[in-house]
């Protein structure tokens, strides 16, 4: 079997995730909102855990700004208890849908209206809203050309030699921005394509053999 006895740069990763694993489709949700929504709840949780949290709230008729903002907390709590750290992923929403009424009407289409990094400077103003989880909001949710790095992308491209793991996010995003087309579709689709390698083989424990990238070279 004739392997790749070389780095790969970040396209031809690009290329073989999207042949292995097919379209993403990656973020799910229903509305711009939800993906919000869901980019807040999924902090240091599985997404399962996200999406019973999700059908709770739609159960309940609580997925809009004005209803977070308003219902009694412990009914919010409760609803997205599944989530992990429930009570502090409460007052986040509830922080972040109180910015968005006071200074968008509520919507988040007019949100995406800003200038890119103004809004990033906005969303990382909020308490509890980090890199990631504002730039998830940004290419997501309001269709900005922004690359997200979670922590898939870090394993998988440090063990392939391609970044330095211990890069700090900005800086990784960088490399990305410079090595890709500016290209919202692809950096949505790379993103969860990562996710899905990093969750099937590029494991703390990684499982190598099946992986799609293991005809290249780990590197650490």
């Amino acid at each position: 079997m004739n392997r790749v006895r070389r780095k790969p740069d970040f396209l031809e990763v690009y290329k073989t995730l999207s042949e292995f694993y097919g379209p993403t489709g990656w973020w799910p949700g229903d509305s711009p909102f939800e993906i919000a929504v869901g980019a807040i709840l999924t902090q240091n949780t599985a997404w399962s855990n996200v999406e019973k949290a999700i059908n709770n709230l739609k159960n309940l008729n609580l997925l809009s700004p004005n209803k977070i903002v308003s219902v009694k907390r412990s009914v919010l709590e409760e609803a997205i208890r599944s989530s992990g750290y429930f009570r502090q992923k409460a007052e986040r929403l509830v922080t972040f849908c109180t910015y968005l009424i006071e200074n968008y009407k509520g919507k988040i289409e007019l949100m995406a209206k800003k200038d890119t990094q103004k809004l990033r400077e906005e969303l990382l103003a909020i308490k509890g809203i980090g890199e990631e989880t504002a730039d998830d909001i940004l290419l997501y949710a309001c269709e900005h050309p922004i690359f997200v790095v979670d922590a898939y992308t870090r394993r998988i491209f440090s063990r392939h030699g391609l970044i330095d793991g211990n890069t700090k996010y900005k800086k990784i995003q960088e490399i990305f921005h410079k090595n890709l087309p500016k290209d919202i579709f692809i950096y949505k689709e790379y993103h969860g394509l990562i996710v899905w390698t990093g969750k099937d083989f590029c494991r703390k424990i990684p499982k190598c053999e099946r992986c799609p990238l293991n005809k290249y070279p780990r590197w650490l």
